[in-house]
């Protein structure tokens, strides 16, 4: 055999090893979610049951606001799910062109009055007017879906007018509660979700408040343009709807479509 032809064949064996190893790399890639920080605690142990039925296949989760979210998104963020507290944003995604699916309702929200260091249970909306309450934390309803329904819901109370000047704003709802735990604020609207946290239940409590007074809290999630061809962006979605996924979201106080 001659050295030449040696050569080809060494060089088409290391061509071959490198795509091999390119392939197994790629397989390798987590698959990334843009996630509603109302979703934190609930994905996360949704996360653990599809990390023991898939390990091949990793997933890293980014939490935050749902519209800085869109917006990053339409900008060309790699995320490869996104998960949103307001179905209309992935709805115009979808419509935009930056989806490879359909937008797939997953949940509705509630919100509540919290606080762990008084008992909101025995609070109302309309205790809010007690000026021992001299900062109360919602979360920005400017791009934040849970914001913008603790606005509606103190407008609706005919509260806004008079609480806005004590009004301290948490850029998602996850920073909003937060505010309260820091001291920031006496007590916070935030998600059901995020309250029914086993470890915030030890630590706080907190008043349902009407769905009555605000728009309802729709959510849904998309496949991104950018996740059409990853085949963990496709399983994940699958197992939002088990059986496994949707008790632990009823555990968390969401309402799933059709219930």
């Amino acid at each position: 055999m001659s050295h030449p032809f040696r050569r080809l064949l060494a060089g088409m064996a290391t061509f071959a090893l490198s795509l091999v190893l390119t392939a197994a790399q790629a397989s390798e890639a987590p698959m990334r979610i843009a996630a509603a920080s109302d979703l934190r605690f609930a994905l996360e142990e949704i996360l653990e049951t599809f990390a023991a039925d898939h390990p091949e296949h990793p997933v890293e989760i980014v939490y935050g606001s749902s519209g800085r979210f869109r917006s990053q998104i339409e900008n060309g963020a790699p995320f490869d799910l996104y998960f949103s507290a307001d179905i209309a944003y992935p709805r115009a995604l979808e419509e935009a062109g930056h989806a490879a699916s359909e937008v797939i309702p997953y949940a509705e929200g509630r919100i509540v009055l919290w606080s762990d260091g008084l008992d909101a249970s025995e609070l109302t909306l309309d205790s809010l007017r007690d000026e021992r309450f001299r900062r109360i934390a919602i979360a920005n309803p400017r791009h934040a879906p849970y914001g913008a329904r603790a606005r509606e819901a103190l407008i609706a109370s005919g509260l806004w007018e008079t609480l806005e000047p004590r009004l301290v704003f948490g850029e998602n709802i996850a920073h909003t509660m937060q505010l309260v735990q820091s001291g920031a604020a006496e007590v916070g609207i935030i998600a059901l979700a995020l309250a029914r946290n086993p470890a915030m239940l030890d630590r706080g409590s907190y008043y349902l408040i009407d769905e009555a007074l605000h728009a309802p809290l729709e959510q849904g999630f998309i496949i991104t343009r950018h996740g059409g061809d990853h085949p963990t962006a496709k399983l994940f979605a699958e197992a939002m709807q088990s059986p496994e996924a949707r008790d632990i979201m009823r555990a968390y106080g969401f309402v799933l479509p059709g219930e």
